[in-house]
């Protein structure tokens, strides 16, 4: 992770599973505070398929994380020969098309994203295979290996500083948006904060 400028302008580093739907919410939250906050946001990569290897997995959610390795390999390749920084146009397009279209095929979502940001639509066979998974999984650790296995998708960095979440279940916006993004700053620069938590009571909603 990249040494914090030194301005005013403070530093996140998001990582993402495009099928994370709380993740999903929670960049759309920190679109928002770009808006109102001099921030800057890097976006990388993890994978809840990664993440779930050598679990014990009901069957359903078992073939949900065989299904979402693709899009995440799409992306990784599309960084590993066009530019990193076709990372967040990609998440844009895939989790639009997954959350807010509801596009649960997983192909699908891969090619119209791909057509959607103008890359080659030849990226889409990545999905399905394993030659950027080193790649994939150092982006994967380099997230995860700042909170712990414990936990998932999104892991957010503040100024260095790295967490689960925060989870939320809607987008604030405006001054909502900045006050929250300052409480999380504030929490994640005290060194011995480490959560805080309650029972979800709704679904993510990020439209």
């Amino acid at each position: 992770m990249s040494e914090i400028a030194q301005s005013t302008t403070s530093k996140a580093d998001f990582w993402f599973d495009p099928a994370c739907p709380f993740a999903w919410v929670t960049s759309r939250w920190i679109g928002e505070v770009e808006k109102v906050r001099d921030i800057e946001t890097e976006w990388h990569v993890m994978s809840l398929s990664v993440l779930n290897e050598g679990r014990e997995l009901d069957h359903d959610y078992q073939r949900a994380m065989d299904e979402n390795w693709g899009p995440v390999r799409v992306i990784i390749a599309a960084s590993e020969l066009h530019g990193s920084e076709w990372i967040k146009p990609l998440y844009d397009a895939m989790g639009g098309l997954i959350h807010n279209e509801g596009v649960k095929d997983r192909p699908e979502v891969i090619r119209r994203a791909l057509a959607a940001v103008g890359l080659p639509g030849d990226l889409a066979q990545y999905a399905d295979s394993d030659e950027f998974d080193p790649q994939l999984r150092e982006s994967h650790k380099a997230g995860i290996g700042l909170v712990g296995q414990d936990v998932g998708t999104p892991v957010v960095a503040f100024n260095g500083t790295a967490f689960f979440g925060p989870v939320m279940t809607r987008v604030p916006s405006g001054s909502e948006a900045g006050a929250i993004w300052d409480a999380s700053v504030t929490l994640a620069g005290y060194p011995h904060f480490f959560e805080i938590k309650r029972t979800r009571t709704e679904r993510p909603k990020a439209v």
